[in-house]
């Protein structure tokens, strides 16, 4: 009898080590996905903030093009400025500016016609009354530089 005892006695002991062992693999399995859902709903938030950003950038270009066309027509293509609010309305500066952790640059290219259809083309005639613009919100996340772009045609539309 005393030697079933030891033997059963040591028995236990490993079922409580094996038992221990799996709950502690599951609180770390737990763990691990828990920080990487953290991981990915922040880096969620930040995309969306980045695509609000974006839009709010194509409005204030358009705001800048409402006030006077030689806000943009005056600018040095592929320079990259910076949206700023000053004096109730927007301007663009080439000294950069950050929203929080996002950096947004706003970037004017000239644009070619086909003067037979007058579609926008590679090549063609110079078309004054019109820019492509190109926004770009970028950020780090992770130590990762992420970003997003958003290109569009302004127009001079007030001009005859």
């Amino acid at each position: 009898m005393k030697n079933f005892k030891k033997i059963s006695g040591g028995f236990m002991m490993v079922e409580v080590i094996v038992a221990i062992s799996i709950i502690v693999v599951s609180v770390l399995a737990a763990m691990s996905v828990t920080q990487k859902s953290i991981f990915v709903s922040r880096q969620a938030l930040h995309v969306k903030e980045a695509s609000f950003l974006l839009e709010e950038g194509a409005e204030s270009v358009r705001i800048i093009r409402d006030n006077s066309w030689n806000n943009i027509s005056a600018l040095n293509v592929g320079t990259d400025y910076y949206l700023i609010f000053l004096g109730q309305t927007w301007t663009l500066s080439s000294t950069p500016s950050s929203v929080g952790i996002f950096t947004r640059k706003v970037n004017i290219l000239n644009v070619n016609r086909n003067v037979s259809t007058d579609d926008i083309a590679n090549l063609g005639t110079y078309d004054p009354g019109t820019k492509l613009t190109t926004i770009t919100v970028s950020w780090v996340d992770g130590g990762e530089t992420l970003s997003k772009t958003l290109s569009f045609y302004i127009m001079d539309i007030f001009s005859e």
